[in-house]
């Protein structure tokens, strides 16, 4: 429980075997929940995340690959269950330091926002450590997603570091929501729709040995498709053309 609120933890993994232990470990105590989505991993994700024997932590597996998206969809619906007042996400390879989740949540206990997203261009050591093609790539995708979105003020859009309400969670239709590559800025999209307030806060980002499976940089062609896609799907809904 953080100030009145009950917070689950949503990790979507996939071969996370060498981060995964060290990441439920490091969960806040005030934490009272934690759903670990096991995205089809082929190597020990599930039994190195069973050896921490924290009984707060729920493991769901999917049986083929549904994408980080897909996998953060999956959590969100096992949270729904739970009775939680908010979901966060983080990363199963430890890049979120936990020590930022109550920064996260400040502004929902505050009753300020729906949804909080972590940005990781407010700390300085981002521009120092995040390498320069994944810092070019992840800036450019988040000016596009201003526009995708209809939230201008959004900094990051690619940080997964997130905190949302289950009331907004409640309202959404899941199944509408692009699920692969693409799902925070198509997110951001829905929420939009929905009317929720989005608030963004500063955190660190981790690297210590984790790799990226995705080219930022090279995957803003390809995700414009996504963007173009958010954009007219999130107008339609708005205008009360798309049923």
């Amino acid at each position: 429980m953080y100030r009145g609120l009950s917070v689950s933890v949503v990790i979507p993994a996939y071969n996370e075997e060498r981060f995964i232990a060290d990441t439920l470990q490091q969960i806040p105590e005030f934490v009272d929940d934690v759903v670990m989505v096991d995205d089809s991993s082929r190597d020990r994700t599930v039994p190195a995340a069973e050896e921490t024997g924290d009984s707060r932590v729920r493991i769901v597996r999917h049986t083929t690959n549904r994408g980080v998206g897909g996998a953060i969809l999956t959590g969100y619906r096992e949270v729904l269950t739970n009775g939680a007042h908010v979901a966060v996400v983080m990363a199963g390879d430890g890049q979120m330091d936990p020590e930022d989740l109550p920064r996260l949540l400040d502004p929902i206990a505050e009753g300020r926002a729906d949804y909080v997203k972590g940005n990781r261009f407010l700390h300085l050591k981002t521009f120092r450590n995040m390498p320069a093609v994944r810092l070019l790539g992840n800036l450019g995708l988040s000016l596009l997603t201003r526009v995708s979105s209809g939230y201008r003020h959004i900094m990051d859009s690619q940080c997964g570091y997130t905190a949302v309400t289950t009331e907004a969670l409640r309202r959404m239709d899941f199944s509408r929501v692009y699920p692969r590559y693409g799902f925070p800025n198509d997110f951001l999209a829905h929420l939009h729709t929905l009317g929720c307030r989005v608030g963004q806060v500063k955190v660190r980002a981790i690297y210590e040995g984790q790799n990226s499976g995705i080219n930022p940089l090279l995957s803003v062609a390809p995700l414009s498709y996504v963007l173009l896609r958010s954009l007219v799907l999130r107008k339609r809904r708005e205008t009360g053309t798309l049923s």
